[in-house]
């Protein structure tokens, strides 16, 4: 385990080949928007910080920018190095951003902000920037709404750390931290179909189950299988996609 990652986000250490293959990727849409915010292009350089296997890394990389990729997690990062090639990828955090300040145009943080000691890492975030550049935050969150939600809900809920705040109690982080300016937001959704192991493995790749203990994993996993073959073997997981930018003063 890394020394950089937080103490909680550690246990991915244990599932990233899990975590790339059940995770889906970030709406076309939610993409295009950070882009556009951000000013994508050829002749830009955007840091994906926190970036793990990579998944928002190929999303940025289609925008024709230079990708640096930094991931503390070795094994999220050798999934990565995997998957997306055409990125730079480096060890760090948050907290211990391996670029001089002022290098970089932009940066994107997919699942991670969360993670990060805020105290630390948003001066870091703000040095490494160019003046005046944009932050995009982007999560994969479940409406906890909806029915198959509701039921996920349920069979994790033992699992879920007490007090988990939602992305929007995250992002606030940003703006209360006068380094940067008020929050942009945007919600996407989509759908992921997951078939009975792709339902399992998604949730096996959730940071606090992968750090229960095994007994209560196995659990987990027949309980979910036996949901996906109730729903005829095929699920429909939608997903709201949260976004964030704000601009450094």
């Amino acid at each position: 385990m890394s020394d950089l990652q937080h103490p909680q986000s550690r246990s991915f250490e244990l599932v990233a080949d899990v975590y790339e293959r059940a995770r889906p990727g970030y709406p076309r849409e939610a993409i295009d928007w950070i882009a556009d915010r951000l000013d994508l292009r050829s002749d830009r350089i955007v840091l994906d910080l926190g970036a793990g296997t990579g998944k928002l890394t190929r999303s940025l990389v289609d925008t024709g920018a230079r990708v640096i990729a930094v991931e503390p997690g070795d094994a999220m990062r050798a999934e990565l190095e995997r998957a997306v090639p055409q990125a730079e990828a480096m060890r760090g955090s948050a907290e211990h951003i391996p670029l001089p300040t002022a290098s970089v145009d932009a940066i994107a943080i997919g699942q991670a902000f969360h993670w990060f000691r805020h105290d630390v890492a948003i001066p870091e975030l703000h040095r490494v920037l160019r003046p005046r550049s944009g932050v995009a935050l982007i999560w994969n969150t479940r409406d906890p709404e909806l029915p198959l939600h509701r039921e996920i809900g349920e069979l994790i809920a033992p699992f879920v750390p007490p007090d988990r705040p939602a992305p929007e109690d995250w992002s606030r982080q940003l703006a209360e931290s006068e380094l940067f300016g008020q929050l942009e937001a945007r919600r996407f959704s989509f759908v992921h179909q997951l078939d009975a192991n792709g339902l399992a493995e998604r949730m096996a790749s959730v940071s606090f189950v992968a750090a229960a203990p095994l007994e209560a994993r196995r659990e987990l996993d027949s309980r979910l299988r036996q949901l996906a073959e109730r729903l005829g073997g095929l699920v429909d997981f939608p997903y709201v996609t949260a976004v964030y930018v704000s601009f450094s003063v």
